[in-house]
């Protein structure tokens, strides 16, 4: 087998553009549409084959270490046509010279919801209206009157493609580029749609019905598959993405699946306890205060959150307990405080570590279930 260098005209210790630059001036000089002919096909077989492998730093070095570099049809060009393409410009044959299709697929639509945190417990069903593109009632998406059809170009005989002869140094090259009379599509439409003026599509305002799941989260974006905008000439549509806002809730906050709130409890109803009853997001809910319950401690009630949006078992409902002192007494009430005092013996102030107050010693207890 001649040696690659050889075949190539440089010296072992050429610099990958010096390889490069020999590969192109002999590419040009033997290529069979150039230089017809027998012993420059083969010839040009062998240019490129010694360049696959030199181009290649692993396939070199194994190459000059003795290996015989590989076999025809390697890594590198795919046959003459490719490399023609790449020199010249040229439109070589197959998928590149189809005329266009005028079906397009249609654009992604996005639209924003704006949910109260208690349509997110169960999920909601809502009618959206949306601004987008529709497939038109006259042509049905055909893009002509009705009636008449699209008629073949007799620029480029319906290939969507036009082909040009330039001359140059290495003789007349042949290059492929999309008609300008039918824009590529291979047809005019000599009688376009006067609703959709040869579109295929007008924009209208339609309304969408979707199923929002429970669990959702302000941020999240929901998929609805094909709900878009038709595509031109009667495309495939594109998808339709609802950007979620939850509001904030007056009372309850969110803390993944739970639901948190704060319950004002009066003094005595701390000291006594007391049954009372409050207005989860979905319904009322008896709940039992015991005896001696401090502030910043967490009730739990099960299965009274969200749903998640992946899953059945629905989160919980805490409540942290805040205990209001009373700031005005009248003479009877601050004797019966001042007996129960003296009664209760409670133990003189003294320092304790430092809290950051209610809210936080809430927060701390509400992480900590």
């Amino acid at each position: 087998m001649a040696d690659h260098y050889e075949v190539l005209g440089v010296s072992r210790e050429a610099t990958p553009d010096e390889i490069k630059k020999a590969y192109r001036r002999l590419a040009r000089e033997l290529h069979p549409d150039v230089n017809p002919g027998a012993d420059a096909s083969e010839r040009f077989k062998l240019v490129t084959h010694a360049y696959d492998v030199l181009s290649d730093p692993e396939q070199r070095r194994r190459y000059d270490m003795g290996d015989s570099g590989g076999s025809f049809g390697g890594a590198g060009f795919g046959g003459f046509g490719d490399i023609f393409d790449t020199f010249f410009g040229g439109g070589g044959g197959g998928q590149r010279n189809r005329p266009r299709s005028r079906r397009e697929r249609g654009q992604d639509a996005l639209v924003r919801v704006t949910l109260g945190l208690g349509d997110v417990v169960f999920g909601v069903h809502r009618d959206l209206e949306v601004d987008t593109a529709v497939l038109c009632e006259t042509c049905q998406g055909g893009c002509c009157q009705p009636g008449t059809a699209p008629v073949t170009c007799d620029i480029c005989h319906g290939t969507g493609n036009v082909q040009r002869t330039v001359r140059s140094l290495i003789g007349n090259v042949v290059t492929s580029q999309p008609c300008t009379a039918c824009q590529g599509y291979g047809t005019t439409i000599p009688y376009p749609c006067a609703t959709c003026h040869g579109q295929g599509r007008v924009r209208a305002r339609r309304t969408v019905s979707v199923d929002i799941p429970a669990g959702v989260e302000t941020g999240l974006r929901l998929q609805l598959p094909g709900s878009g905008e038709v595509g031109q000439a009667g495309g495939p549509s594109g998808d339709l993405y609802l950007e979620i806002t939850v509001e904030p809730h007056e009372v309850f906050s969110r803390d993944g699946d739970d639901l948190l709130a704060t319950l004002d409890v009066s003094m005595s109803d701390a000291i006594l306890g007391t049954s009372t009853q409050i207005e989860a997001l979905d319904g009322p809910v008896d709940l039992e205060i015991r005896p001696g319950v401090q502030a910043g401690d967490v009730l739990t009630i099960k299965g009274r959150g969200i749903t998640p949006l992946r899953g059945s078992q629905r989160g919980d409902l805490r409540v942290g307990v805040h205990v209001v002192t009373p700031t005005k007494l009248d003479g009877k009430e601050r004797a019966l405080i001042e007996e129960f005092a003296k009664r209760t013996k409670a133990p003189a102030p003294h320092l304790a570590a430092y809290q950051q107050g209610l809210f936080a010693k809430l927060r701390d207890r509400f992480r900590n279930g």
